[in-house]
């Protein structure tokens, strides 16, 4: 086994916990990919020759730490590929490893009685058409006619799904997925129902991301909230931003639009998360000038308040409304 896919049990709206669990797997390897909210993948091969351990082992020891460290359990699966691995996780349970054997028989016997939805990038709509003609499991879709499959869902989508169901890992384990995106949550104490706290919420996120953007040096295209209310359920909406930006207060007015119009009525709110997507670096983008003197000058007060955060602290320079 070389690749490990891990899922940290991290409580609801906790995705801001996922950098420090993937340092931890960064102490086995640096080829790790995060899978927000709350997965990642690690590519073993060299730290399965340098610990002189299989990755079976390896993986009691970072589940061990994770205890340890941080109070996280964690479910793995392993396989000889990513996909495999992530196949093999969602057959994983606290405590054990699920492992796919390398042999092409023995892969062949795992996945043949799996459900053809448990392969990643085989969507509802793609299962539900093969379902209907009765290729149901990933062992009835590998021995189907390629051209019948490309004729049911379209040739590449046929293609690589023949590929998958009879194995045949093409993909990789890319590091440093994790700078695709930044997540800050809000979780209150108990249920809020006052629209001003749920503001001050929204604020206080889009500082903390501004910050950290603006830290490693990189803008967000696309801002995410997710509101989850006290049934456990949630609500989440996107919106993609004029320009990309790491400006603070262009991100809270994104973010009050969006809490805006889900025009929220005395609901019961539980917490609030905010997340910046489609990073790219500070020096690929462009921002629109202005002729409004009063940009400018919040735009260098807050590289003079990024500064004084770095020396003194986070809470060292906030808006007036969070001070309280």
């Amino acid at each position: 086994m070389t690749i490990l896919c891990v899922r940290f049990q991290l409580p609801p709206m906790y995705e801001a916990a996922l950098p420090r669990l993937l340092g931890l797997l960064e102490e086995f390897t640096p080829v790790v990919e995060a899978l927000p909210p709350d997965g990642a993948l690690a590519d073993l091969r060299g730290a399965e020759r340098y610990f002189g351990r299989g990755a079976v082992e390896l993986a009691s020891v970072i589940r061990v730490r994770a205890l340890a460290r941080h109070g996280v359990d964690c479910a793995i699966g392993a396989g000889p590929g990513p996909l495999l691995a992530r196949v093999a996780l969602r057959y994983a349970r606290p405590g054990v490893t699920c492992v796919v054997p390398e042999e092409p028989d023995a892969i062949a016997e795992f996945l043949a009685d799996k459900p053809v939805a448990v392969l990643p990038g085989a969507g509802t709509a793609t299962a539900r058409t093969l379902c209907e003609y009765g290729l149901d499991t990933l062992g009835r879709v590998a021995g189907a006619p390629l051209s019948t499959l490309q004729r049911l869902i379209g040739a590449k989508t046929g293609r690589e799904l023949h590929e998958k169901a009879n194995g045949i890992d093409r993909g990789r384990v890319v590091p440093n997925a994790v700078s695709r995106s930044l997540a800050a949550e809000r979780p209150f104490p108990r249920d809020e129902l006052d629209p001003e706290r749920h503001r001050r919420a929204l604020l206080s996120a889009t500082e903390e991301l501004g910050t950290r953007l603006r830290a490693v040096e990189k803008v967000c295209r696309t801002l995410t909230l997710t509101v989850r209310y006290a049934d456990r359920s949630s609500t989440t909406r996107s919106r993609t931003l004029q320009e990309p930006t790491a400006h603070s207060p262009a991100l809270a007015r994104a973010a009050y639009g969006m809490y805006e119009a889900l025009g929220l009525q005395r609901a019961r709110v539980r917490a609030i998360a905010l997340r910046a997507e489609g990073l790219t670096s500070v020096e690929l983008s462009s921002h629109q000038l202005t002729f409004d003197p009063v940009d400018e000058k919040v735009r260098r007060i807050e590289e003079v308040a990024d500064r004084v955060r770095a020396k003194f602290g986070p809470r060292a320079v906030i808006p007036g409304s969070l001070a309280a």
